[in-house]
């Protein structure tokens, strides 16, 4: 069993960033592909950005793209998602995702069998 401990949300102002860090253990990291999700208030989970096992391959949904970085490092069993220039439209609860049956699980939920309770980020003035 894979356990995910995200941490890093907060409280922050329009064009400010922000790191959200998931700590995974349970299972060897660097066989698990990786994501981050997010659910707004009255939303659907939505995907937001994904990596591959040794993090060669990244994947961004475009509400993110170029604002939001996703990395990882399988010597620390942590993956990260550096967020820059936020929006009040980012505001949601992101959540960690891990697949253990692919390199690269991409941005389908079902891929993905693990998940962290989440960590909230509010962008406010």
């Amino acid at each position: 069993q894979v356990q995910l401990v995200e941490s890093g949300g907060g409280l922050v102002q329009p064009g400010d960033s922000l790191r959200l860090s998931c700590a995974a253990s349970g299972r060897t990291f660097s066989s698990l592909a990786m994501a981050w999700f997010r659910q707004a208030p009255g939303k659907e989970r939505e995907f937001v950005a994904a990596i591959s096992r040794s993090g060669s391959t990244s994947y961004y949904a475009d509400s993110v793209k170029g604002r939001f970085t996703i990395s990882r490092d399988n010597a620390k069993n942590t993956v990260y998602l550096q967020m820059n220039s936020l929006k009040f439209e980012d505001t949601a609860v992101y959540y960690c995702a891990a697949g253990g049956s692919y390199y690269y699980a991409g941005q389908q939920e079902a891929n993905y069998d693990y998940w962290g309770q989440g960590t909230q980020v509010t962008v406010s003035s």
